[in-house]
């Protein structure tokens, strides 16, 4: 396994405007836009990566890096930095668009409620609805994650099937 961790890992850095604030989102894999990438090659399912305390996505890196890996570079891999934990800097670029609903501001996005609401707008946006999702919480993320759940029941989910048949 070592010597396919070497190898070279795309990881693209992105910065982003969701729910008004900047937020650092870090993509292993060469699959920058699920939106828009129709072609036939585009991954059905996405692993997603949400941090614990302190929110900074670059410290899962060699993680991501990991996951990706284990599943032959065949799914993309992404860490998404909690709001206003990760400021970009100035050279680096803030993409956004007009009709960007994440654009808008989330009443008390620092808070608990807020960067809950914070993942699951940038899902709404950045993710297309029939994409199924791996949703990994670390600490504070764990709980983010469960209450994302309760909030979004029909976020597509590949769910553990231990003990099942094949």
């Amino acid at each position: 396994m070592d010597s396919e961790l070497k190898e070279e890992i795309p990881v693209h850095e992105e910065f982003i405007l969701c729910g008004g604030v900047e937020t650092q989102v870090l993509k292993c894999g060469p699959w920058t836009d699920l939106f828009n990438d129709q072609s036939v090659k585009r991954p059905k399912l996405l692993i997603f990566i949400i941090p614990g305390n302190p929110g900074f996505s670059a410290f899962y890196v060699p993680f991501a890096k990991a996951l990706y890996s284990l599943t032959n570079r065949r799914f993309p891999v992404w860490t998404i930095s909690h709001a206003g934990h990760v400021l970009a800097p100035k050279d680096k670029k803030i993409l956004t668009t007009s009709e960007d609903s994440n654009a808008q501001e989330i009443k008390d996005i620092y808070g608990l409620n807020g960067q809950i609401e914070h993942k699951l707008a940038f899902l709404r946006t950045h993710v297309p609805k029939d994409m199924k999702l791996v949703l990994i919480g670390h600490s504070i993320g764990s709980y983010f994650t469960l209450q994302m759940l309760k909030r979004v029941p029909e976020l597509l989910l590949m769910l553990p099937t231990l003990g099942a048949k094949k």
